[in-house]
C-alpha cells in the first residue's frame, strides 16, 4: 500500500499570531499595574447602547481578571432628563449642572441608584464579574457639600449667587466600603449620590465624583469616558499627553473650551491630589479603554501632574 501525502493547505495562523502579539504587548502593563486601582467614569449617553454596555462590561471584567481593581462611577444625565420630562418637570442648567430642587433630587436618586446602577451591575454579572451596586450614601463613603455658582449682572456688574438647589460635590471621601468590596473580589459600581452634613441628599456630577474617589484611592488611572476622541488641538488633531500647565495655556488660547473644561479640571484635581494619571477618551469606540492602556499607541489624552 502506498502512503498518501497530505496535500491540504497549511492553516493560516496570521490571525492567531496577531492575537498573541497583542498579549505580549500588554504583558508589561499587566505586570506593572497588578493590584493597582483604576477608577472609570461611565457616561449616561454610552449606556443607551446595549452593544456598548456589553463591551464596557467585558472590559471591566477583563481588568479584574488580570489583577487590576476597577471601580466604576456612572452618570445618568440623559436618563434623569427623560424621567423628568415624563413627569412634566422642566430642567434648568447652570454651567452644565442641573438645578435640582427636592423633587428633582428624589427623581435623580431613583434613576441613578435604583435604575442605572443595578442595570450596570447586571451587565457586569452577565460578563462574568461580581459587581456591587453602591452610592455615596453607603458606608459613609462620600459626604457632600452644597455647590453654588455666581453670575455678574450685565448692567450693575454686581456679582450674584445662583442657588443650584441639591447639587453637591464631594467634601470627604471614606474609602473603607470600597476597600472592603475590592478585597472580597467584587467590582464596586457607584452612583453619584451622597448626603450632606445637613442630612439632605445631593446629586453630584459623575466626573467630579469619579475624580474625588480616584484621588482618595490613590488610583493608578482615572478614565473619563466621553463622546469625543480626547482633547483636540486647533487643527482637530488629538493631543495624547498634557500637563496642568499645558492645559492652562490651551485654555488661554481658546483651544480648550466648553464641556471639556470641567472634565480637564477634574483630571487636574485628581492627579494633583494623588491619582497617578487621568485619561479622557471616546467611550463610543469599542474597547477604547483597553486600547488606551494596554497598547503603546494609546487612544485618548493622558493628563499627568
Amino acid at each position: 500500500m502506498s502512503a498518501h501525502k497530505d496535500t491540504s493547505p497549511a492553516p493560516d495562523l496570521s490571525l492567531d499570531l496577531s492575537k498573541a502579539e497583542v498579549l505580549i504587548e500588554a504583558l508589561p502593563y499587566f505586570q506593572r499595574y497588578a493590584g493597582r486601582t483604576f477608577v472609570v467614569k461611565y457616561g449616561g449617553h454610552a449606556m443607551g447602547d446595549p452593544a456598548a454596555a456589553r463591551d464596557f462590561a467585558e472590559d471591566i471584567v477583563l481588568l479584574k481578571a488580570v489583577g487590576i481593581n476597577p471601580v466604576v462611577v456612572h452618570g445618568g444625565g440623559p436618563q434623569i432628563g427623560e424621567m423628568l420630562a415624563k413627569l412634566g418637570v422642566e430642567s434648568t442648567f447652570v454651567d452644565g449642572l442641573r438645578v435640582t430642587d427636592a423633587a428633582t433630587a428624589k427623581v435623580a436618586e431613583m434613576v441613578l441608584s435604583g435604575g442605572i446602577n443595578k442595570e450596570l451591575v447586571g451587565w457586569l454579572a452577565a460578563a462574568g464579574g461580581r459587581a456591587l451596586g453602591l452610592s455615596g450614601k453607603d458606608g459613609g463613603m462620600v459626604t457632600a457639600r452644597k455647590v453654588t455658582r455666581t453670575t455678574r449682572d450685565p448692567d450693575s456688574q454686581i456679582e450674584q449667587v445662583i442657588d443650584l438647589g441639591f447639587v453637591g460635590e464631594p467634601a470627604v471621601v471614606d474609602t473603607r466600603v470600597i476597600d472592603t468590596a475590592v478585597a472580597a473580589g467584587m467590582i464596586p459600581v457607584i452612583a453619584p449620590i451622597a448626603p450632606g452634613e445637613d442630612g439632605a441628599t445631593y446629586n453630584i456630577n459623575a466626573d467630579t465624583m469619579a475624580g474625588a474617589i480616584a484621588a482618595a484611592l490613590g488610583a493608578a488611572r482615572l478614565f473619563l469616558l466621553t463622546d469625543v476622541p480626547g482633547v483636540l488641538d486647533g487643527e482637530g488633531k488629538l493631543l495624547s499627553d498634557l500637563t496642568p500647565a499645558a492645559i492652562a495655556t490651551l485654555r488661554e488660547e481658546g483651544v480648550i473650551r466648553g464641556g471639556m473644561v470641567p472634565k480637564l479640571e477634574t483630571c487636574i484635581n485628581a492627579v494633583e491630589a494623588g491619582c497617578e494619571a487621568a485619561v479622557v477618551l471616546d467611550g463610543r469606540v469599542p474597547h477604547a479603554m483597553l486600547l488606551e492602556f494596554f497598547t503603546a499607541r494609546g487612544a485618548g489624552t493622558l493628563v499627568r501632574a
